[in-house]
């Protein structure tokens, strides 16, 4: 079989292995296509922040000779070009965090989930770009400037793991990693089209500088349910840098059981968030065609309230005061004000307001554990708009919704609050597009604590019924 260019930038991890076994495709071939994508287009988006061309193809050819010899030899992700994001450790190579701060700082350790992806066979061609310490839903910094959404460049790809949805929409790599910690893999796979998963607390191992964060979750992003499973498979699992890393690994299937039957809810607005008109039509189109593939859908009312977002952000800037502090004297005029305003917040929560935060998990955990009693999913919007300005301002006090003023920080996002009830597993499946601005949007579905299987099945019989890969942005 021949490939085009453009086939080859928008193949899947799936699709590539099959090929590579079969001889039909080269990694090499692959990862030359990726890099003719990214040259084309790389400087219209600013998602990347370094890129190891040489050594992928080097990379490259080495996994070429592996198929050629015994494809049997091959390991899970065997040749398969893998970004990484600019938050993650990668040892020995700069990993700025989006920050002045870090410009040259290269790590002794990789990250566990890089090193579990590198050692499967992926090849790290290149970075990925985040906002300053990953702190926002649009990816922009002082160090590497603003990232733009390969849909409309006039429009964020969302954050912090915003680089990597940007590249994958525009076919510049295969596979993606991102962290969540308020949404930062969900957010960008809605603003971008694409698939993202957030995993339960526990499921994939945690960086050693984040350590028992518990709103902090790495997962896959990429084009396919199928293709998050396989770096589900190789991600998950005890390691030995994270104390709560689940012993019990979870094998995900490549073929999932019938969705018929199943019990779900939907929630528009998790009981408190302004959602978009445009959003809300796109998000009862695709909970539609959950009954036509034989579940019942109910809406249902979570009884969650901006009580929610005081405690997340109670978390958060704790987060950046006890991580950052220390930074401010030598770096706070070349930081980002925003960060500094998160630190110096932070530097004032009291711990009983910081305890307050499980009393609200625990709250919160209630009242979704109800409705579980009753539904086998839930189902709700990724963002209350399709997404906002490339250079969205967290402060704009004129930022609204439907006519009504919102918080511009997070006001236009329903992801944090599942990292709050972090053992739910949470994917964002593409729902449509806007009629207006041509950006995605996408929809969450939530399943029980730490039930992966359900929620990939569903994730699976969506895709099945109504597939997101044929479209694809023109750059």
């Amino acid at each position: 079989m021949e490939y085009t260019d453009s086939d080859l930038c928008y193949i899947t991890a799936t699709e590539a292995l099959s090929a590579f076994r079969a001889r039909t495709l080269s990694p090499v071939e692959l990862m030359q296509a990726l890099i003719k994508r990214t040259e084309e287009v790389g400087e219209r988006l600013n998602c990347l922040t370094y890129n190891y061309f040489e050594r992928a193809l080097e990379q490259a050819r080495e996994a070429e000779s592996v198929y050629a010899r015994n494809p049997d030899e091959a390991r899970p992700l065997e040749g398969v070009p893998c970004a990484i994001k600019d938050y993650h450790p990668v040892a020995g190579e700069i990993t700025t965090y989006g920050s002045k701060a870090f410009a040259d700082f290269r790590p002794e350790r990789s990250a566990p989930t890089v090193e579990r992806l590198s050692e499967a066979g992926a090849i790290i061609h290149c970075r990925t770009t985040t906002p300053e310490h990953g702190h926002a839903a649009v990816t922009r910094s002082l160090l590497w400037g603003i990232t733009r959404n390969p849909w409309n460049t006039e429009f964020s790809p969302g954050g912090s793991s915003g680089g990597a949805g940007a590249a994958l929409a525009a076919g510049m790599t295969t596979i993606a990693d991102g962290t969540d910690g308020g949404g930062s893999i969900r957010i960008p796979a809605s603003a971008c089209g694409i698939f993202g998963y957030k995993p339960p607390f526990g499921r994939n191992p945690l960086d050693r500088e984040h350590p028992s964060e518990m709103v902090l979750h790495y997962g896959p992003m990429t084009r396919s349910v199928a293709d998050a499973a396989l770096m589900q498979n190789v991600m998950s699992g005890q390691h030995p840098a994270d104390i709560h890393s689940l012993r019990d690994k979870i094998t995900l299937p490549t073929e999932f059981e019938p969705l018929s039957g199943r019990r779900i809810a939907l929630s528009m607005d998790l009981g408190y968030v302004e959602i978009s008109e445009e959003v809300q039509q796109n998000t009862r189109r695709a909970a539609a065609v959950f009954e036509t593939l034989g579940c019942t859908v109910d809406e249902v009312d979570l009884g969650w309230d901006y009580g929610v977002l005081d405690a997340w952000l109670v978390n958060w800037e704790g987060l950046f005061w006890a991580l950052a502090g220390d930074q401010l004297p030598r770096w706070r005029f070349e930081m980002d004000p925003f960060v500094v305003k998160l630190i110096e917040r932070g530097s004032t929560h009291t711990v009983d307001r910081f305890y307050g935060v499980h009393r609200v998990r625990y709250q919160m955990y209630q009242k979704i554990g109800k409705v579980f009693e009753d539904y086998d999913l839930v189902l709700c919007p990724t963002l209350a708009v399709p997404s906002v300005a490339a250079c969205h301002d967290n402060e704009d006090k004129t930022f609204t919704i439907n006519g009504k003023h919102v918080d511009p920080y997070l006001g236009w996002v329903l992801t944090y609050p599942f990292n709050l009830v972090s053992p739910l597993p949470v994917a964002s499946v593409p729902t449509g597009f806007s009629p207006t601005s041509g950006v995605p949007t996408g929809m969450q579905i939530i399943g029980p604590a730490f039930d992966d299987l359900s929620v990939f099945t569903a994730a699976a019989a969506y895709e099945g019924a109504a597939p997101w890969r044929q479209h694809r942005p023109t750059l």
